[in-house]
């Protein structure tokens, strides 16, 4: 039946485009969507050229599917003559996104999840950050581009963090747009790094790029797959206390410093031992943490021949957390065709459409960041569960709807005008939109209910074109030249409204009514004590480019390559809007020329390319010069666009100065790298040197208040990252009768350093970070702690002054920190902080293994990331109670989970926690603790059922049944005194407050027909 459906489906299809007999025509081509680095365009590839087009995409790490057509397996070949690895990411692991099917798997990418909250924001680094990350709006000028069959995708943009008053989560649905790539419909994820590669796709990936090609249309064969599975995650033991844990971690402080005033002002909820909410059962967590569910499906129908051939993709899934009922629906449905109207020209198409769904979590501090209205902070939640039943009772009346809908896809033409000319043009765009609608009821808001909406989109258009032309002087020289040219528009919008104190906790949206005569702003903000904020931004920018390239071989030994771009940015100053840039390369075949009789290397190749890209302004406030913003807030609502009711413009005070003179920042970048096999093709290594300065760069630098701004947009920054990529694979046993084991590891050590600051600055600081030339971006700036004053006598004195030693004029005493005074002053202050430690890894890899036997399989993985430091914010908060309960903001904020304690807990010394000079701050190495980690990633068992006599007897025409079981984020290897050193803020901070990363087992079965 299915075969029938399929060669009707088809046969309407070819009459529709005229093909009444397809078979006649004697040519034989397959379509395909096939990376082409040099182009960026997604085209028809006749399949006589694939093998040298395979050849010349060199230095690309590449996570390919092919080991998992037969299971959960990976395969790696070696593409060109550079670090290029190809690896089968495993289908059976449930990866939700982008950047968990990459993590550990290529050398070179540090991905950073901060919660296991399904759904989220996640990072991507390749080969070290360009710039300082002191907040999340930072992570988005590091991400490298992304790019769909061809389409560079469109990303949220952070200018809307503009209107937050809170660095946690940007307005709207905040959903990581990545999740909606599938990964049963990928065919390779490559990973592109080679600096003459990235030239070759210009501006847009001058942070590295990742190229990912779905699975492809084929000719002369109809397929039909289907992907199922279903898993559980399981819920956390949590170890649970109540006030008696807490009172008891109280009383040191209070027997060796609390005076009588401390005693009156103790904590309300802790003062009655005998008041069950806080002193009876402790059991809150089964309510948070419970068994959640997971699944998946998926279908993949592929058929044509030899004249048009097409892919239809469709999935359903839904991701879910153990941890406060958090999961992620997403549906996804793809469809290619290819078509060859003309001997002389072929066409290529794609559509690409997504939604997904998010549940967010019930966290206070999130509720009120979004809120930004702050109730009394002094009774935190009840641990008992009845208490905690009622407060979720009150929570199951909120609206949380948070959704986004995507659209991406190209229509791509190739014309080949002779033999060895093409001509390649491509329109291209990618949209995605987000809406979230939120009501809070005024049983969780002290009697003020709160309602907000969003909507917002980014657009992406574009057109490509390429001419190609190769040339053979003769059988030992040819070469390739191109010329290119691209134009991109970008646009990106939101409509943010938030509304306080509507009349009725049953009405959820803002109805404006009124005297419409009445025009006063106040009154129409105000109606009926509705208080009513409107926030809208939309930014469009463009980018041409023009670019010519040229390759010369000689036989198959020696390349060279060049490239010279023409890039101009509408984010660029009218007259530094262009900027030109060059690129080159060479390789050498060794193999081929000096070891030809040597049998130990089947392969090793030696290259080196550099290559200058120009970087472009997320943010289009740099194109004008000098502008106004709408800034009439005041220290505790900096975004209140209003003053008075009034709508008003001013000078960017707050924000910073944006003067003339501004130019593009760039990126330069150095390549060395050998790549190798060896041992009858058994064993393979490539390593890579590589050192990429990004120069110019544009720094916000503090101003003296004198001047009226905050501070002023600079160029001048540069940072320079160098280090190591290593790959080695190979194919420890092989024997198809027996056991067989492939055996894979990455590995990445980089260097970061501040090599230059604008003005010719030594040194800056920028709020509790400092920035200083010759030191890492991401190195932490803390006061030294060598112990604790047990009394007065020991707090040393300047023997000119007799003066004893003070903390910023504060006069230490007994049970304050014993700080260091590194400069001698006999007063500790920011002059004597130190660099210590450092937020990014040294060293991040993964360990991939493959075993079968007969027809079993076995897949594990381990990644790990070394090296990096985490300041334990949440042990901070924790021990400095006196100040934190006292203060009203926003990190005063106690969750369920503070009602949780586990057997690793830190010991501290027992500091006077009333000290003026607050001796549990957090910018101290105190709380600096390593965060190294070695996670056993996954682990999969595999059954391949095709051969089985069930099968074969049903006779239902299977090529292949496959049964696995997977499971996930099972061990990790830490010295971390927290839940989870991956759940550590951009900023280098543990707060505690991310869900975790769980565990899940799923069960799966996949079908070929």
């Amino acid at each position: 039946m299915v075969k029938i459906i399929t060669s009707i489906f088809f046969a309407l299809l070819l009459s529709f485009f005229g093909f009444q007999n397809a078979k006649a025509n004697p040519l034989k081509i397959a379509f395909s969507t096939q990376l082409q680095v040099e182009n960026k365009l997604v085209v028809a590839i006749d399949t006589n050229k694939k093998k040298k087009l395979a050849k010349d995409s060199s230095a690309i790490d590449t996570l390919k599917n092919k080991g998992l057509e037969k299971g959960t397996g990976f395969n790696f070949q070696y593409q060109g003559n550079k670090d290029s690895l190809r690896v089968g990411a495993s289908r059976a692991v449930p990866n939700l996104s982008l950047q968990q099917m990459l993590k550990g798997n290529i050398a070179g990418v540090y991905v950073q999840e901060t919660t296991g909250e399904p759904g989220t924001e996640q990072s991507m680094i390749i080969q070290g950050t360009s710039s300082p990350i002191f907040t999340k709006k930072d992570i988005y000028s590091v991400q490298p581009a992304i790019y769909l069959n061809g389409v560079y995708l469109v990303q949220d943009n952070p200018f809307a963090y503009d209107v937050q008053k809170y660095d946690y989560n940007r307005i709207g649905p905040a959903t990581n747009l990545l999740a909606n790539i599938d990964v049963d419909n990928i065919q390779s994820i490559e990973v592109i790094k080679d600096p003459i590669s990235l030239a070759k796709l210009g501006p847009n990936a001058a942070n590295g790029a990742i190229w990912i090609t779905t699975k492809l249309a084929k000719s002369g064969l109809r397929e039909i797959s289907l992907n199922s599975y279903v898993g559980i995650v399981p819920a956390n033991n949590a170890q649970t206390v109540n006030g008696v844990f807490e009172n008891n971690f109280r009383a040191p402080f209070y027997k060796k410093y609390a005076s009588p005033t401390n005693y009156d002002n103790y904590a309300s909820f802790l003062r009655d031992s005998t008041n069950l909410d806080y002193f009876g059962k402790s059991n809150w967590n089964d309510l948070y943490y419970k068994n959640a569910q997971i699944y998946g499906v998926n279908l993949g129908i592929t058929g044509g021949n030899e004249r048009a051939n097409f892919r239809f993709y469709g999935t359903g899934m839904k991701s879910a957390s153990n941890a406060d009922e958090t999961s992620l629906s997403k549906y996804n449905a793809y469809f290619a065709i290819n078509m060859m109207p003309f001997k002389w020209m072929t066409v290529s198409s794609f559509l690409n459409a997504s939604r997904m769904d998010r549940d967010r979590n019930r966290s206070l501090r999130d509720r009120f960041a979004e809120v930004r209205y702050l109730p009394d902070f002094s009774n935190p939640l009840s641990p008992n569960k009845d208490n905690y039943q009622l407060f979720l009772n009150e929570y199951s009346k909120v609206v949380d709807d948070n959704r986004n809908n995507l659209l991406n896809g190209s229509l791509a033409v190739n014309f080949k005008l002779m033999p060895k000319l093409n001509f390649n043009t491509a329109v291209v765009f990618d949209y995605n939109e987000g809406l979230r609608d939120a009501f809070y009821p005024t049983t969780l808001m002290d009697g003020v209910n709160y309602v907000s909406g969003f909507f917002g989109y980014n657009q992406r258009f574009g057109i490509n074109n390429l001419l190609s032309y190769q040339y053979d002087l003769n059988k030992d020289h040819s070469f390739d030249f191109q010329l290119g040219q691209s134009l991109q528009a970008d646009a990106y919008k939101y409509n943010y409204a938030r509304g306080y104190n509507g009349n009725s906790d049953y009405i959820k949206i803002n109805v404006v009514k009124g005297d419409p005569k009445n025009t006063d702003p106040g009154y129409l903000n105000a109606i009926d004590n509705f208080y009513l904020f409107r926030y809208s931004d939309k930014m469009e920018n463009g980018l041409v480019s023009f670019f010519g390239a040229a390759k010369y071989r000689y036989k198959d030994l020696l390349s060279f390559g060049a490239i010279l771009r023409r890039d101009g940015s509408s984010n660029g100053q009218p007259n530094n809007r262009w900027i030109t840039t060059p690129a080159f390369s060479a390789d050498w075949n060794l193999k081929n020329q000096i070891l030809s009789n040597n049998k130990f290397f089947n392969q090793f190749t030696l290259g080196a390319s550099w290559a200058r890209s120009a970087k472009i302004f997320l943010d289009d406030r740099f194109a004008a010069g000098p502008q106004y913003r709408t800034e009439y807030g005041w220290n505790e609502e900096p975004t209140i666009p209003t003053f008075g009711g009034f709508q008003g413009i001013s000078r960017p005070y707050n924000t910073g100065w944006v003067g003339y003179g501004v130019t593009l920042p760039y990126s330069d970048r150095l390549n060395i790298s050998a790549s190798s096999t060896m041992l009858k093709n058994r064993l393979s290594t490539a390593i890579t040197f590589y050192s990429r300065n990004d120069k110019n760069q544009l720094l916000n630098i503090p101003l003296s208040a004198e001047s009226g701004y905050a501070s002023i947009y600079k160029n001048g920054m540069a940072i320079n990252n160098k280090g190591i990529d290593l790959i080695l694979t190979g194919n420890v046993l092989q024997n198809e009768k027996s056991l067989n084991w492939t055996s894979a590891i990455n590995l990445n050590y980089n260097r970061n350093e501040l090599t230059a600051l604008p003005d010719g600055l030594n040194e800056l600081v920028i709020g509790n970070n400092k920035l200083k030339v010759g030191q890492s971006v991401g190195a932490y700036w803390l006061y030294t702690n060598n112990g604790i004053y047990n009394s007065d006598s020991e707090i040393p004195a300047n023997p000119t002054t007799s003066q004893k030693l003070t903390f910023n004029g504060l006069a230490l005493k007994a049970g304050d920190p014993k700080w260091v005074d590194y400069n001698g002053d006999f007063n500790i202050t920011d002059a004597d902080k130190q660099f210590i430690g450092n937020r990014m890894p040294k060293f991040i890899g993964g360990w991939m293994n493959d075993f079968s036997y007969k027809n079993f399989e076995l897949n594990f993985h381990i990644f790990f990331a070394l090296g990096q430091k985490a300041i334990n914010q949440f042990d901070a908060a924790r021990y400095d109670f006196a100040n934190r309960e006292s203060a009203s903001d926003i990190n005063s904020v106690k969750e369920i989970t503070s009602w949780e304690t586990s057997d690793n807990l830190k010991s501290y010394p027992i500091y006077n926690v009333w000290s003026n000079v607050i001796p549990y701050r957090t910018d101290q190495d105190l709380f600096l603790e390593s965060a190294s980690y070695v996670k056993l990633r996954s682990v999969t068992l595999g059954y391949d059922l095709t051969k089985t006599k069930f099968i074969t007897n049903a006779k239902l025409g299977f090529r292949r049944a496959y049964l696995y079981l997977t499971g996930s984020n099972l061990l990790t290897v830490t010295n971390f005194s927290g839940k989870d050193p991956e759940l550590i803020n951009y900023n280098g901070n543990y707060d505690g407050t991310s869900l975790p990363i769980a565990r899940t087992f799923t069960l799966g079965l996949k079908l070929d027909l």
